[in-house]
């Protein structure tokens, strides 16, 4: 199949993939509107009726889970011969210095961008001092269900402040047990050894040679895996997106919630457009030249893929082929940068959480110093960096912006109804910035080097 024919296929794809959450979103608002007209809420014919759509929709989502768990499968795999075989193909680990740096850069420096301009948006627009329903916002923070998932994100983490967060970091750099960390899927010490281990193979010429040859045909067999998990994907995406939206549409909970966070809301998405659609484009431009649009539209299936798996790891090997075949990045810099993004860069992920800590302590009434507010960007920085790639990792790390500003904790419920759409989009972002960083950090490999591989 020529190159030409792969990305006509492939823009079939995104085609049918649209199709498929236009019509999810569809069946989730209209099949509970009419599966429950002519009922009258509260009674029993109201209930059964209620509780056999739920069943519907739950069916629906089994689906939908089948297809996230199979990306998830291919993650782990991916990620360690897709380095691996990054790092062979250059012959020499230590022509990684360059790219590497400028990588490592870039996610950093995108992601302090995001956290000032939700800083600014959470500022500007003041959602938490907006006319709230200091009762129906009460009433949420009590609510045991949510206070019993906050309870749990506060046993999930460590509260350390910044120095608590570095220090995770730096132990999540190295393993004990690194088919534990695989079976966990956390990524970052997988990425380590496998460069380690790569960068030794190449120091070791023609008595390696047979392994080197299988890591690379491996590899090129994980894509074709890939590729045909992804003829499937308009169906696994119906079913995700159906499934989750379904159950809320029927859930009043959601629905009364988002019209009393409505601003912050708006806000969260507002900063992440404008992140998504004018910071990163124009860097983008800035750096390579190309039309940062026409990438968002080559990005397409994964930034969809993003959206509705609400998993920036899962939609990985989606992201890998996207830019590989459809966007023409090199396979050199996709290889070696998109894992590491799918680790550590968490733009819309820092860009929730500052505006997330701000908007609790305006609904509080806590006026917040310039210093309180450079706390929360420092925190918030971190924490996205070592926020998981899976759905409502953010929650978690959270929590340890709320307690470096004395905030108190229980008040994250106020989000937690409406987080799960959100993540959808701050998800959409996080891949975005991973994509654009492999198609800048492909401009610092040797023109040569580049040809030899796309």
């Amino acid at each position: 199949m020529t190159e030409s024919s792969d990305r006509k296929s492939g823009g079939h794809l995104t085609l049918w993939i649209i199709v498929a959450i236009v019509l999810a979103i569809s069946v989730s608002i209209f099949v509970p509107i009419i599966g429950l007209s002519g009922f009258e809420k509260g009674t029993d014919e109201f209930t059964t009726r209620e509780e056999t759509l739920k069943g519907i929709f739950e069916a629906i989502s089994f689906g939908g889970e089948i297809f996230l768990r199979v990306l998830k499968m291919l993650v782990v795999p991916l990620v360690v011969l897709s380095v691996m075989s990054g790092v062979l193909g250059m012959g020499d680990v230590r022509k990684l210095g360059r790219p590497g740096f400028v990588a490592i850069t870039f996610y950093l420096a995108t992601t302090v961008l995001a956290v000032f301009l939700g800083l600014a948006m959470v500022n500007l627009l003041k959602p938490g001092g907006a006319d709230i329903d200091r009762a129906q916002a009460e009433a949420i923070v009590q609510n045991e269900a949510n206070a019993e998932k906050i309870k749990e994100n506060r046993e999930t983490v460590e509260q350390g402040g910044a120095l608590g967060i570095v220090k995770n970091l730096g132990l999540m750099i190295f393993t004990d047990n690194l088919f534990n960390s695989a079976a966990k899927s956390d990524l970052l010490p997988l990425i380590v050894f496998s460069l380690v281990f790569a960068g030794l193979l190449t120091t070791l010429g023609e008595r390696v040679e047979i392994i080197t040859k299988v890591i690379d045909q491996a590899n090129h067999a994980m894509m074709a895996f890939v590729m045909l998990v992804m003829a499937f994907a308009p169906l696994g995406i119906f079913c995700l997106v159906a499934g989750r939206f379904g159950k809320e549409m029927l859930d009043d909970t959601f629905v009364q919630t988002m019209k009393l966070v409505w601003w912050y809301s708006v806000t969260v998405v507002g900063g992440l457009a404008i992140h998504s659609l004018v910071t990163l484009p124009l860097i983008l431009w800035v750096i390579t030249r190309r039309n940062p649009y026409r990438f968002i539209v080559q990005m397409g299936q994964s930034l969809l893929t993003a959206f509705s798996t609400a998993s920036s790891s899962a939609t990985l090997p989606v992201t890998m082929e996207c830019a590989v075949d459809r966007a023409g990045v090199s396979r050199k810099s996709v290889d070696f940068v998109l894992p590491l993004g799918a680790t550590i860069n968490m733009d819309g992920t820092a860009l929730y959480e500052a505006v997330a800590a701000i908007f609790i302590a305006q609904f509080l009434g806590r006026d917040l110093s310039l210093a309180q507010q450079m706390v929360v960007a420092v925190t918030a920085t971190l924490a996205a960096i070592g926020a998981a790639g899976i759905p409502e990792a953010g929650l978690v790390t959270m929590l340890i912006v709320l307690n470096a500003v004395g905030l108190p904790l229980e008040y994250q419920a106020l989000i937690l109804p409406v987080d799960w759409l959100l993540d959808r989009f701050r998800t959409t972002v996080n891949v975005f910035g991973d994509a654009c960083g492999a198609a800048i950090v492909d401009r610092s490999f040797p023109a040569a080097e580049i040809a030899s591989t796309t």
